[in-house]
């Protein structure tokens, strides 16, 4: 059997949270998913939050609650999930990306600094950026934050990776150093709801808007609406929303899995920390750790030495059925996006980061074996 790189731990609490929902009177829009969001919020100290039916919904209407649109643009990282990006898409914004910092994967301040510095001077400074924290490591959010801040510039922390990490002694999505912070709760991240995402924010009017976006744009409140309601049935659409609704079902597991969390971040600490012992020896580089940052580990990236055998590394873990993957193609060499202008040697250090990085084996249920068995293939592969 083969051993995938993440898979979601499904308990019996889990189950019976879920039927619990299912033996109810609601399925959807009910009292769940405002314990669930509120659960969350005081988990992460963050003052409010949106739960919507996946982190790009959530990525969707935050960017919309922040007034992204046509003629604005948004900049992230080109070593993310093609969502991070294609938000700004939806919203008729363009997109631009900034190079990554080789230790950490992550947007490097320094680039930013230097290209927010020339768009300045050019007069094309972005709206939006979406610093991403990869494999659950968090970016450099306090630099970050100070350049944005000088520069008049929004941003939203794409933590899809990242719940149960922190930064500078402060859980992510506590929003510190960001208008809004998003987390995904898909089954191969550290708790899951199924699909599912979340939108995080101290400011009380993001959160407001983000919760008439994900429904329709339909509003109950009297104070919002344009006349006096005909009846107790009324209700007005006041915007264009959508139906970025998560489910009562969902919202239980997710309560269900949050009880967890702090056990689940631990064993992927330590999973790491046998990794970094195991493979120290070998040609390739272990994940770099921010003494500022405590990751979530959602994944564990090794970068090989020699990129030349990048490819027969991979294939022959494969095919030893160890389920490594790569986290991710940059961005900007996708088609979509390369029909925009972008190209091969845009961003030298996602570039080279694409050709080395494996993503192993690392989830809460992961056997000692199973571990010792990735460890031993992996070298096997790197000798060959």
């Amino acid at each position: 059997m083969t051993i995938p790189y993440g898979r979601q731990d499904i308990r019996e609490e889990d189950i019976a949270a879920v039927i619990r929902v299912l033996q109810s009177d609601f399925l959807t829009q009910g009292p769940v998913v405002p314990a669930f969001e509120e659960a969350v919020a005081k988990k992460v100290g963050a003052g409010y939050a949106v739960a919507a039916n996946s982190a790009t919904s959530a990525l969707h209407i935050a960017c919309l609650a922040l007034g992204l649109g046509p003629g604005d643009s948004l900049w992230t990282s080109p070593i993310t999930f093609v969502a991070s990006a294609n938000c700004a898409l939806y919203c008729g914004a363009a997109v631009d990306f900034v190079d990554i910092d080789p230790r950490t994967y992550n947007m490097c301040p320094l680039a930013l600094a230097e290209k927010l510095k020339k768009s300045a001077n050019e007069g094309r400074l972005p709206k939006v950026i979406v610093p991403v924290h990869l494999t659950g490591q968090p970016c450099d959010m306090e630099a970050i934050s100070k350049l944005a801040s000088e520069y008049g510039v929004r941003i939203i922390e794409d933590a899809s990776h990242a719940i149960g990490g922190a930064y500078k002694n402060l859980p992510i999505g506590s929003c510190q150093y960001s208008d809004i912070t998003i987390f995904s709760f898909h089954p191969v991240k550290i708790i899951t709801t199924a699909e599912g995402g979340m939108a995080l924010t101290n400011d009380r009017h993001l959160a407001e808007r983000m919760d008439l976006l994900r429904s329709h744009g339909i509003t109950r409140d009297r104070k919002k609406m344009s006349q006096v309601p005909d009846g107790p049935w009324y209700y007005q659409q006041i915007d264009l929303g959508f139906n970025y609704r998560l489910t009562e079902l969902q919202a239980a597991l997710g309560l269900s899995q949050l009880e967890r969390l702090e056990k689940y971040v631990t064993a992927r600490q330590q999973q790491a920390a046998v990794y970094n012992s195991a493979l120290n020896s070998l040609p390739l580089r272990t994940p770099f750790q921010h003494p500022d940052s405590y990751s979530a580990f959602h994944l564990y990236v090794i970068q090989l030495e020699d990129k030349e055998r990048h490819k027969a590394v991979f294939e022959s873990l494969r095919k030893a059925e160890i389920g490594v993957n790569l986290h991710y193609i940059p961005v900007h060499l996708q088609p979509w996006y390369k029909s925009m202008g972008f190209r091969s040697g845009d961003y030298p250090a996602s570039e080279d980061y694409y050709s080395r990085a494996i993503s192993l084996p690392i989830f809460p249920e992961l056997q000692e074996s199973q571990q010792t068995l990735v460890i031993h293939s992996l070298g096997e592969a790197i000798s060959q």
